[in-house]
């Protein structure tokens, strides 16, 4: 039991890894679409490159969406509106009238015949405006067409009318004054006139959720398909153009089959198929970490930060195709290349992107068209976004990320549609939005900074300011130390940049690989400016410990002042297992008899594990060295690196750095040539 513990805890990391890739496996796996793939990849106006595809079983014709769409927009153009008839005012108006001759009576002195008149020509009015009907003033405008027919309910009955026997308000006074008799009109005409201009009142309603309903109704009973095709029927030859009627029999096969595939019988199968392939795409990721990237691939923390933003983009682009697939390129999957590009570097950031776009692939509609835009604007991210901390080179690289996905989606479609008229402009708008959204790798660079520890070059850039409170600190108890701090940051960067590193990076970690000398500034002789070595006064293996102990103490003020794991790694490293040869040798000479043991005398390490590290040791031991020079000159400061840097590499100090030997001679020969521009010598010729 106590041998699988140990084993257990030996191998954690690795555990950790295969229980990542299993739980990010299943989980893009979950995000697939339910039904199978059509085996073939077909679009519009293209050559059909296989063999002649004869139809596997019966199916439907199906008609395209714009098709159900112009379908449905004659239902709705066609469709008959329906009024609500509301008898109820009738009677109110007739009500209303009575007793407003009863009135009327009452007030005036008139004999019964001429009251009876009047009030048989208003009755006869209103029977004769509410025949038909009177239309509210809101729905007067509903039809245009005039002679178009209209139905009425009455009653829950149905009577078809035309639009134009309902009357309107601009009518009733003329249908009034016809039945009241010729003009002129005496008072008590008037009266009545005023009366019934007042009392009646609309009565048909158009009624719009009716009219709705009967419009859904007959929507929903429009026919999906518009044909058959039989089993054994030729769909398409090898090499026709897939168009027209045979690319509507190519969609209804490929929907049709996708639904058959998808059944319990083989559901499992269909799984498994899945998880293959991605757990393979996954597999080859941890691959390519553990090759090229085995810094990255032995920290569980960026491991889990790499995978978990492969997960996030295919579930982000997942949801937006279940949402409404039209949005297909609004997903910003540029932020991807670009975030990995500001904490790893390009080849990364490029590799993960392609490997991302292909799972998507499974899940997204023209797959081909998709896989090779994005993989083309990836390709561009990577050449062109650089220096993030530079404002405006993102919205430089933003712009000409969105120009490809332009260029390319036009290039897309006139092969398709054969000229440019049928281009869908709205594309155009999809991407204009994508290139705003990749903005977002900022705030998330950001975000992932303080989630995961990582460094951007933002962050750099910050860290690098001569004014934060550490190297402030720094400047101000050991001088000396700032000073050859400084001078190493501006090698390293000379080096980075000659071989293609990371330059912001080493020039940050060389401005903080030696701030443990502020504990005891005085026993590092850059800082002795009284002539006074506290050393005379100590054992040489006392004050190698003071000496080596600066790493110890720098990595203990870093993290007090948090500063990134990535700049700490430069002060852990950047004097790998070297020894304090002066001390060690002045040991010996003291104690001739006894065997002195070497270790005593060593850094405790790590070696550097990268380009990066492996430049600030070169750098670092070089400038140091150089002010041994008495008088320094071209050949001597030669010399003097070639010894450094042989002696470091003998020590297989850079071991686990994956530097090239030429790499190396490139930078010492940046070394040197610095060096002499700070001892202002040039190489003296013979004469």
């Amino acid at each position: 039991m106590k041998d699988l513990v140990n084993k257990l805890y030996q191998n954690n990391t690795i555990i950790y890894k295969v229980i990542l890739f299993l739980l990010t496996t299943i989980a893009i796996v979950y995000l697939f679409p339910k039904g199978g793939q059509f085996k073939y990849d077909f679009s519009n106006g293209q050559l059909w490159k296989y063999d002649n595809l004869y139809a596997p079983f019966d199916f439907a014709i199906q008609k395209s969406e714009e098709e159900i769409a112009i379908e449905k927009k004659e239902i709705e153009a066609n469709a008959k509106l329906y009024f609500n008839f509301n008898s109820s005012v009738i009677d109110e108006v007739k009500n209303a009238f009575n007793r407003r001759m009863i009135l009327f009576i009452e007030n005036d002195s008139l004999s019964i015949e001429k009251i009876n008149k009047l009030k048989r020509n208003g009755l006869k009015t209103i029977e004769e405006v509410y025949k038909t009907g009177f239309l509210e003033v809101i729905s007067q405008d509903r039809v245009s067409n005039k002679n178009e027919l209209v139905a009425i309910r009455k009653n829950n009955v149905v009577e078809d009318v035309l639009f134009k026997n309902l009357y309107n308000s601009s009518e009733i006074l003329h249908i009034i004054k016809k039945n009241l008799g010729s003009e002129p009109y005496s008072k008590e005409q008037i009266k009545v006139l005023d009366i019934l201009a007042e009392i009646i009142k609309p009565n048909v309603i158009y009624d719009s959720d009716f009219t709705n309903k009967i419009i859904d109704t007959d929507a929903k009973n429009i026919s999906y398909t518009k044909g058959k095709v039989s089993e054994g029927e030729l769909i398409i030859l090898k090499g026709g153009i897939v168009e027209g009627k045979k690319l509507e029999m190519l969609n209804s096969l490929k929907s049709e089959s996708e639904s058959k595939v998808w059944t319990d019988s083989n559901y499992n199968w269909i799984i498994l198929g899945y998880t293959i392939l991605v757990a393979l795409a996954m597999l080859m990721l941890l691959l390519f970490l553990k090759k090229y990237r085995v810094e990255i691939y032995n920290n569980n923390n960026t491991v889990t930060f790499i995978f978990f933003n492969v997960f996030s983009m295919i579930f982000v682009q997942t949801l937006v195709i279940k949402y409404n697939p039209d949005y297909l390129y609004v997903v910003p999957l540029s932020v991807l290349p670009i975030v990995l590009k500001a904490f790893f570097d390009a080849r990364l950031g490029l590799f993960t992107h392609v490997l991302t776009v292909l799972l998507l692939g499974y899940i997204v509609p023209n797959s081909f068209e998709f896989i090779y835009l994005h993989i083309i604007a990836g390709i561009v991210t990577i050449l062109t976004v650089s220096e993030l901390y530079k404002r405006a080179n993102l919205f430089i690289s933003v712009a000409q990320i969105t120009l490809i996905y332009m260029i390319t989606y036009f290039a897309f479609s006139i092969i398709k549609e054969g000229n440019a008229s049928k281009i869908n402009l709205d594309y155009f708008m999809l991407f204009a939005a994508n290139g705003l959204l990749s903005f977002l790798a900022i705030i998330l660079i950001y975000m992932y900074e303080k989630v995961f520890g990582l460094v951007s070059d933002v962050t750099l850039l910050e860290l690098s300011n001569t004014n934060s409170k550490l190297l402030r600190e720094l400047n101000e108890k050991a001088p000396g130390t700032f000073q050859h701090s400084m001078q190493v940051a501006n090698l390293a960067e000379a080096a980075a940049n000659e071989i293609g590193a990371n330059s912001m990076l080493v020039r940050t970690g060389a401005l903080y690989h030696d701030v443990g000398k502020i504990v005891n500034p005085m026993y590092f002789i850059e800082n002795q400016t009284t002539g006074v070595n506290p050393h005379n006064d100590l054992s040489p293996r006392d004050s190698a410990k003071i000496i080596t102990d600066h790493v110890i103490k720098g990595v203990e003020i870093a993290k007090k002042y948090n500063i990134p794991d990535r700049i700490i790694d430069f002060i852990r490293t950047h004097h790998g297992t070297s020894t304090t040869y002066y001390f060690y040798v002045k040991e010996q000479e003291q104690n001739p008899d006894t065997k002195v043991d070497i270790k005593k005398f060593q850094y405790q390490g790590p070696l550097p594990f990268s380009k990066e590290t492996a430049i600030l040791m070169m750098c670092d031991a070089a400038e140091a060295a150089s002010k041994s020079l008495g008088k320094p000159t071209a050949q001597s400061i030669s010399d003097l690196i070639d010894k450094i840097t042989d002696k470091q590499m003998a020590d297989n100090q850079f071991i686990n750095s994956n530097i090239t030997l030429k790499e190396i001679e490139t930078i010492k020969k940046v070394i040197k040539k610095k060096l002499m521009n700070i001892y202002h010598l040039r190489v003296e010729y013979p004469e």
